[in-house]
């Protein structure tokens, strides 16, 4: 496949892929209603519409059991029309919200009939991640012409660590397509996986202090193309949680057993590998070693 730098229409021209948090989990215990937060989210989506005619935007929305595409700006003829028709509301918007509303609908019948009592109230991110890369994935193939592909993860859902292998998995694939997975994390607690995601590809991480400024910090960062940011000082990370989740049960550990063949990571000893197979002596698992290190090596499987 040609690089992606040969196949692009300008430096300024980008196609942001929004995955954007409905867990009703979170949002049912937040400082912020998602009608407040879905406000800040679509005047940011109108502004990076708005900067350029040929930005394109696409919208997965990302549930407690599903994910799915709820918008697709180049799939609407009438994407740079900003004015209302009575409803107060961009006529672009108005079917994003009628799918959202639909898919949120979905994901609470889903959630109920499958009943995850003993999950973490996570959202679907790997999932949404998938899609994402998907998508552009099919934009690559499409053309010799395509706009500069990013990813925004607005999240506020805590990590799921039975999700990690996907996670990463999805992680080490937007590298290697060089597409920057950029997130912004409206939680209580910060989150490994976003933090993780924004390192490897090189995207932006951030955590907004003031919720009801949220249009301000989707703007003044997010909102840059990524031939911008080489001339504008965005938030640095000061440090990435790098810590890892056992496959064995699926928990945040900071040191443990790491599979020598295949790089898989236990929490307790264990004679052979859930993994591989593997059959370990002393000397073929390493004990008590730093997780950090050897998981950013290469993806699982």
């Amino acid at each position: 496949m040609p690089s992606v730098a040969s196949k692009q229409y300008s430096d300024d021209v980008s196609l942001l892929v929004l995955l954007l948090d409905t867990n009703p989990l979170f949002w049912s215990n937040t400082s912020i209603t998602f009608s407040q937060f879905l406000s800040h989210v679509l005047a940011f989506l109108n502004a990076v519409l708005g900067l350029n005619q040929l930005n394109q935007v696409v919208v997965i929305a990302t549930g407690y059991s599903s994910c799915d595409y709820i918008y697709d700006s180049s799939l609407t003829s009438n994407h740079g029309n900003f004015e209302s028709r009575g409803t107060g509301m961009p006529p672009l918007f108005a079917s994003l919200l009628k799918k959202l509303e639909d898919f949120v609908t979905k994901d609470e019948e889903l959630s109920r009939e499958e009943g995850h009592e003993d999950r973490t109230p996570s959202c679907l991110l790997s999932g949404s991640l998938s899609m994402a890369l998907c998508y552009i994935q099919r934009v690559f193939r499409s053309g010799h012409i395509h706009p500069q592909p990013r990813i925004l993860c607005l999240q506020g859902s805590p990590d799921g660590p039975e999700q990690y292998v996907a996670v990463m998995n999805s992680i080490f694939s937007a590298q290697r397509l060089m597409v920057p997975i950029d997130s912004c994390y409206i939680g209580v607690q910060n989150s490994a996986f976003l933090q993780q995601a924004s390192y490897i590809t090189g995207g932006v991480h951030h955590t907004p202090k003031q919720l009801d400024g949220l249009f301000q910090y989707l703007t003044t960062i997010f909102a840059t193309d990524l031939h911008s940011r080489g001339f504008v000082q965005l938030p640095k990370p000061i440090g990435v949680d790098f810590r890892a989740s056992c496959f064995c049960h699926k928990k945040t550990i900071d040191m443990g057993y790491i599979c020598s063949v295949c790089l898989s990571i236990f929490c307790e000893h264990h004679k052979k590998c859930s993994t591989c197979g593997s059959v370990f002596g002393q000397s073929k698992l390493d004990e008590a070693s730093s997780v950090s290190d050897k998981k950013r090596k290469a993806p699982h499987t």
